[in-house]
């Protein structure tokens, strides 16, 4: 009987020292602007946006790593329901069309003119700059045990599509451990775990989210004009963007750039004031396509691509 309890006893201790475990952590190293790492209380309709993918600068997983990582964060700020976010197969098929520079290339200047094409009020570009797996290990004379870790560092930018300035420059780090073990001969012995890279992209790319959507919203959100008709003002926001009949807007041209003196970057645009418009109806099949009536007008007249933000 004792024997057997042994046996037992045994069995549990090699169950639970063979059982293969997985920690992620995540931390994060803000640059450029100091973003607090608050949730927030926008309610307002959502913003256009669309991610390029992602460069990899890592010895790692060519034609792979940065493609996931974009993915992943597309993911993310879908399901912040804050976005709508345009799919990176309509950007690539739209670089090329515009024989735009390849992926993984694509600088703020660029990001602008695909930007206003697709009537986006931003763009992220990104870059996985790290990307490293180690294994440690013991080997005792009845217990053998692994550990994988694999560490990822992702940087991003935030590109205004109205300016071509960088509204936000941040970089997350994840680290993603697993573990296993054997005793006696019996257990786990594990190779390389595929599920790490994921899951470390993901633990460095989780937290920008939060801070996308802080830095968005210290500008109004706008929208585009897609087609104007004598009163009315086709918008390219609509009901899938949360936008509510009744919402008004303050519309306008947009003339030249201006730039910095400086540094020759773009800071704005001049401006001629269409006038206020009013959201009167829902139109088109996308979901995402409104009308809005003129109900004072300015000094210009409405004309595709000018701009519509909300009244304060």
């Amino acid at each position: 009987m004792k024997k057997i309890i042994s046996i037992c006893v045994l069995s549990v201790f090699v169950l639970a020292a063979c059982a293969p475990s997985k920690s992620v952590k995540k931390s994060q190293a803000m640059t450029v602007k100091e973003t607090k790492k608050v949730k927030s209380e926008y309610t307002g309709p959502k913003r256009r946006i669309g991610v390029v993918e992602f460069s990899n600068k890592t010895a790692y997983g060519q034609g792979r790593l940065g493609g996931s990582a974009s993915d992943i964060l597309i993911t993310e700020l879908v399901k912040s329901d804050k976005f709508i976010v345009v799919e990176r197969g309509r950007m690539e098929k739209l670089m090329e069309e515009q024989k735009f520079q390849a992926q993984g290339t694509v600088d703020s200047n660029t990001a602008v003119k695909l930007g206003k094409i697709m009537g986006l009020e931003a763009i992220v570009l990104g870059t996985v700059s790290q990307f490293g797996v180690k294994t440690e290990g013991h080997d005792y004379l009845v217990k053998q045990g692994k550990r994988q870790i694999a560490e990822v560092t992702v940087e991003i930018r935030v590109v205004d599509v109205e300016t071509g300035q960088v509204l936000l420059a941040d970089s997350g780090k994840g680290i993603t451990k697993r573990k296993w073990g054997s005793f006696l001969g019996m257990g786990t012995k594990g190779g390389y775990d595929e599920t790490l890279e994921g899951d470390a992209l993901r633990a460095s790319i989780v937290q920008f989210v939060d801070n996308i959507i802080n830095q968005l919203n210290k500008k109004p959100w706008s929208c585009m004009i897609a087609d104007a008709y004598e009163n009315d003002l086709y918008l390219n926001a609509g009901q899938e963007s949360g936008i509510r009949i009744g919402t008004r807007l303050k519309c306008y041209h947009q003339g030249a750039a201006i730039k910095d003196p400086g540094s020759n970057l773009i800071i704005g645009h001049r401006e001629e004031y269409i006038g206020e418009a009013e959201v009167v109806r829902y139109c088109g099949q996308s979901g995402d396509c409104s009308i809005a009536n003129v109900i004072g007008k300015g000094s210009a007249s409405p004309m595709k691509k000018d701009i519509c933000r909300l009244a304060k």
